[in-house]
């Protein structure tokens, strides 16, 4: 079996950083609150989330203890970055961020400007587990808290709120399409037997346009008449495991009260049929605060405001 995890760690700066905690005591605390969950849910890989010090990452790894590889991507304008901790040596490591090809170049913002990128790059590694070899893609995408010209993140304008969420859904959807050709360029190497996973914050939900990008050709999702009949385009698929996680648990984070879950882990059709119904969960961390639309709101608190989604598969 290896147990694979995602988890957004919410801004883990050094103290004295602009998102991170104010005073060395407050990123002990963070340090603690985090490594605690982490060696509860005991993972063998863990993709993370808004890293924002790679010497911090490391410094959660020594306060978790043991062996833990680390390979982070590069930093966004924000300074935060995805990464994974691994209990398994990895290997192939590559960051993909550049749009591919036929994707044309999005606009962001009110100006002129237009993007060809990812806002965040996303992150590839390999590991082996029992001789078999398992590529995991680690992403998050543009966040659905909107920020508006001059950094504020409220407005009272609703035309700017609402181009600035066309904006915002523009980045997403272009994101989760560079990070499925990503996806399909593994998956096409090893024709129907590619160990794939797809995992991370996509800031949506898995019914949402921007997730569905993520699964491939439709059809034989979980829980459905097709999902145990075989097809041709098993071999391009990727399952969303929101459907094994119990009913009770299905969500990673709450949002003015409401429980959403944004945070996925996607597999491929050689590793779907090793994960069990209940065999993912998000109990982890137990409850987590409700956010509102000022991500600076929790700047100094300990632990996270996601749950963190782990996957058993039984290799």
């Amino acid at each position: 079996m290896v147990r694979i995890c995602t988890w957004n760690l919410e801004n883990l700066f050094l103290p004295g950083e602009a998102a991170g905690p104010e005073t060395a005591a407050q990123y002990q605390a963070k340090l603690t609150a985090l490594a605690d969950v982490i060696v509860t849910m005991a993972p063998d890989v863990l993709a993370v989330q808004e890293v924002g010090d790679v010497a911090a990452l490391t410094d959660l790894a020594e306060r978790v203890g043991g062996t833990w590889h680390q390979a982070t991507a590069a930093p966004d304008r924000r300074g935060i970055r995805v990464g994974f901790l691994s209990r398994l040596p990895m290997t192939s490591v590559r960051q993909w961020i550049a749009f591919p090809a036929g994707l044309r170049p999005i606009q962001v913002d009110d100006t002129a400007v237009s993007s060809s990128t990812m806002g965040r790059a996303a992150l590839q590694v390999r590991v082996n587990v029992a001789g078999r070899r398992i590529d995991l893609i680690a992403c998050h995408l543009k966040s659905k808290l909107l920020t508006f010209p001059g950094g504020r993140f409220s407005t009272d304008d609703e035309g700017e709120r609402a181009r600035f969420g066309a904006y915002a859904l523009h980045r997403r959807s272009a994101e989760s399409v560079t990070v499925r050709a990503a996806a399909t360029r593994r998956l096409a190497a090893v024709d129907g037997g590619a160990a794939v996973v797809v995992l991370g914050d996509l800031n949506d939900e898995p019914q949402a346009a921007t997730a569905q990008i993520l699964l491939g050709p439709t059809g034989s999702e979980i829980g459905t008449g097709g999902f145990a009949r075989p097809d041709l385009g098993d071999r391009q698929r990727l399952w969303n495991l929101a459907a094994r996680i119990p009913e009770a648990q299905r969500y990673s984070r709450e949002y003015r009260g409401r429980k959403e879950l944004i945070d996925h882990i996607l597999v491929s059709h050689a590793l779907v049929g090793l994960v069990a119904d209940g065999a993912v969960t998000t109990d982890g961390a137990g409850p987590v605060p409700s956010i509102t639309d000022d991500p600076n709101a929790r700047r100094g608190e300990p632990g996270s405001d996601h749950r963190p989604v782990l996957a058993n598969i039984s290799l």
